[in-house]
């Protein structure tokens, strides 16, 4: 007997697209639970936990990772794509070090979950640490966190950018700061001004739509956009003769095992290539020593030298502002001097930081790692994460720099010379700046002051005459001077009194005037004694 064949009726399309709907919603709920960071959340990022890789799964980018092992003797370079370090950072054989190495530099450009996933997991990140590499403000300060097993370093990198219109602060993960889920957010380097307010000018706000529930959408995103959007205008507006600063953190973690893990937003490691060139180089300091610590502070004087390139760029700038400002004065240039000064002060802000990072790991290392230990149990002893060579390089003249900069003739000083020469010069360009518009407002108001007394000037002189005309104008019937058709007891009378008057306002500049001559004259007979007595 044949089988009846059993099927059930076909759905209709509506209702089959209102069970995706549904399903669609339900997971959006979820994921929103989990990944919506708000107030009394779990503080820290565990990459054990599920709702890390929920809230931080979809932040994917394709990142350059370099491994670089060495010693005294030996060094070896690694680089590889991040699904093979996230393979080797499971495999506990292949990721083991060799007997020899003394330190490892893991080098990463780039934000990728899976990888920092990897490599927390493999060095034992501190969740805390973690929590500052995806949501920390790209403008939050400089830093340094000690936990047990590593010490935790936050520093704000200064590069010139190549694009006139990059932005001053580059916004890094945008969206993650702010505790947005992963279909909202975007990771950006904002080099493109203009693309980037037409882009969001154009791009549909969320906030302005509603869930299927009718409930309103997070207004998070759209102030997180409408910021963006002012941003973009202000920086199309400035011009281009703002200078091209990217200002992105870098994340550092010193291990006790001597490996250092480098974190960087820009999936590339141009910026690391000099440290790197000197560590295949068998004669450097920093490759003698096989410090770990050396390396953070060979990190840390790197960043501060990227500074030192703004610093000169912002001086180059100040004083093409100022050859214009002598030339001529104008309205444009005031603008883009305060544009100029608004950018100096928040550079300020961003780079002052540092000096209180490197205060504290040069006089504070050994007390910070105390607070973190048991000091009544026995036999507990105080190990710092900086030993005793990077302190001394730290604040005095160090030895592995004494290569002369090609850029400035000068041998380069260490971290905390460099930190203070910087700020300085700071002070001093946004002194220059507001200096030179005070001279320009001088300058108008003088030259308004010029219009206003060569007008007064006229107006004295005639005046008389004006009101003279006026009255021998009257066509009287007894005046002689009239039936005569006869102006000279009009001048009888003009001459005089414009003898009386104009000496009368304008006396004091003639006086001036006559000083300021005697004193060339003074000045002149005196310059030609010297040259005779000389």
């Amino acid at each position: 007997m044949p089988r009846e064949k059993s099927f059930r009726d076909p759905l209709h399309p509506r209702t089959r697209f209102r069970h995706v709907v549904r399903k669609v919603m339900a997971l959006h709920r979820g994921t929103a639970v989990l990944a919506r960071r708000g107030a009394g959340a779990e503080p820290g990022v565990d990459p054990r936990r599920v709702e890390a890789d929920v809230e931080l799964g979809g932040i994917r980018q394709r990142c350059a990772i370099e491994i670089v092992d060495y010693s005294a003797v030996r060094c070896t370079f690694r680089r590889m794509p991040n699904r093979e370090f996230v393979t080797l950072m499971n495999d506990p054989e292949a990721s083991a070090r060799e007997p020899w190495v003394k330190v490892r530099w893991i080098n990463i450009g780039g934000m990728s979950w899976d990888v920092i996933k990897a490599v927390s997991i493999k060095h034992e990140l501190h969740p805390l640490a973690l929590d500052d590499v995806f949501h920390a403000h790209a403008r939050a300060r400089s830093k340094a966190d000690y936990y047990p097993g590593h010490l935790f370093l936050r520093v704000l990198c200064h590069e010139l950018g190549e694009v006139e219109e990059a932005p001053a602060f580059a916004v890094v993960l945008d969206g993650v700061s702010k505790g947005l889920p992963p279909s909202e957010l975007s990771v950006t380097d904002g080099t493109d001004s203009a693309a980037t307010l037409r882009d969001l000018l154009h791009k549909p706000h969320p906030a302005l739509h509603t869930s299927f529930h009718g409930e309103p959408h997070d207004e998070k995103v759209d102030a997180t956009d409408e910021r963006r959007t002012h941003d973009a205008a202000v920086r199309v507006l400035s011009g281009k003769e703002r200078v091209s600063v990217t200002v992105s953190p870098m994340f550092i973690f010193l291990c006790r095992d001597g490996t250092v893990i480098s974190i960087r937003s820009t999936p590339n490691l141009d910026m690391s290539t000099p440290i790197a060139n000197r560590l295949r180089q068998t004669h450097t300091g920093l490759r003698t020593s096989a410090d770990a610590s050396l390396l953070v502070q060979s990190l840390l004087s790197l960043l501060v030298d990227e500074a030192h390139e703004v610093i000169d760029a912002y001086k180059d700038k100040i004083m093409k502002f100022k050859n214009m400002m002598i030339v001529k004065p104008s309205i444009d240039m005031v603008l883009n001097l305060h544009v100029l000064s608004a950018d100096l002060i928040r550079h300020r802000r961003t780079l002052a930081p540092i000096t209180t990072v490197v205060e504290a790991l040069r006089r504070y290392d050994k007390d910070r790692v105390a607070a973190l230990l048991d000091l009544s149990a026995p036999g507990t002893k105080i190990v710092g994460f900086m030993s005793f060579k990077t302190i001394t390089y730290l604040v005095r003249f160090s030895f592995v720099y004494l290569n002369y900069n090609q850029a400035c003739g000068c041998p380069q000083a260490d971290v905390d010379e460099h930190m203070e020469h910087v700020l300085s010069q700071l002070d001093v360009i946004a002194a220059d700046g507001q200096n030179l518009v005070d001279y320009t407002f001088n300058m108008i108001s003088y030259e308004m002051n010029e219009v206003m007394r060569r007008l007064t000037l006229v107006t004295i002189i005639f005046l008389p005459l004006t009101l003279l005309a006026g009255y021998f104008g009257m066509n009287f019937t007894q005046m002689w001077s009239v039936q005569g058709h006869s102006d000279w007891f009009f001048w009888a009378v003009a001459l005089p009194i414009m003898a009386v008057v104009v000496p009368l306002f304008v006396g004091p500049d003639i006086l001036r005037s006559v000083q300021y001559m005697k004193k060339r004259l003074l000045v002149k007979k005196v310059v030609v004694k010297s040259f005779r007595t000389g």
